[in-house]
């Protein structure tokens, strides 16, 4: 009945998002306009109208349901406590990245060395960790919004450095979908931050791409990591001459 009633509460926001009336809806399902309140007031559709009123907004139902989990989702930084509490199980980590990436508690346990016992056993860590809502069957909700970040400094920050950095370019990225690119020059103080700006814009993108992704069966994800770096930077054994 909750996932229903949230559907129901994006499919309103959308519509006042975009200016479509109860009037215009009534219209559209030949029904009165307090008909039509009543039906938004009680929750209650018929599947054929409700997929009508999606259809003035051209959402599909999957699309909707996306919009009601990104308003569910509520968490923007976890506390240091809770990093080390990931970090310090490798296991509790995995699963917390897959959930992440919108994989199912069956898909894991046929991947990963985790049966189901074990999985459960993570799924209520991830959830006491508010990480998770773990719902009735192992089903999962996700917590964390899509501005979520890693704590500045923090266990997952250091994990990264310490370890993950070394091993991501630990490659000549010359394989398939690999692909490194090294630029210098002197820039000024401006186009350092316009550089910024485009690089949030493609930050956006690769976050949309995934969101588009998560709608194709067909298609074979693939994990895939993309890092953006740029600061005012030089060679340290140059920094040796450099005068102050």
């Amino acid at each position: 009945m909750a996932q229903s009633e949230d559907l129901v509460d994006a499919l309103k926001r959308e519509l006042r998002r975009r200016g479509i009336t109860y009037a215009d809806i009534a219209g559209e399902l030949d029904l009165s306009e307090s008909s039509v309140k009543r039906m938004f007031a009680s929750r209650q559709f018929s599947l054929q109208r409700f997929e009508k009123v999606c259809d003035l907004v051209d959402l599909e139902l999957g699309d909707l349901a996306m919009l009601a989990d990104e308003r569910r989702r509520d968490v923007e930084q976890l506390t240091k406590e809770q990093e080390k509490m990931l970090v310090d199980d490798p296991k509790l980590l995995l699963v917390a990245f897959l959930l992440l990436n919108h994989w199912t508690v069956e898909k894991i346990t046929e991947s990963y060395d985790i049966d189901e016992l074990e999985a459960v056993r993570l799924l209520a860590r991830l959830d006491r960790l508010k990480i998770i809502d773990l719902l009735p069957g192992n089903r999962v909700r996700m917590r964390l919004s899509r501005t979520f970040s890693w704590r500045s400094n923090g266990p997952i920050q250091q994990l990264f450095e310490t370890q993950v950095q070394s091993e991501f370019f630990h490659s000549r990225f010359r394989g398939s979908g690999e692909l490194r690119l090294v630029l210098t020059g002197m820039l000024s103080e401006q186009s350092i931050g316009l550089l910024h700006q485009r690089m949030q814009r493609v930050a956006a993108e690769f976050e949309h791409f995934v969101s588009e992704d998560r709608k194709s069966i067909t298609t074979e994800r693939l994990g895939t990591t993309l890092i953006m770096a740029i600061r005012p930077w030089a060679l340290s054994m140059f920094e040796t001459y450099r005068r102050h």
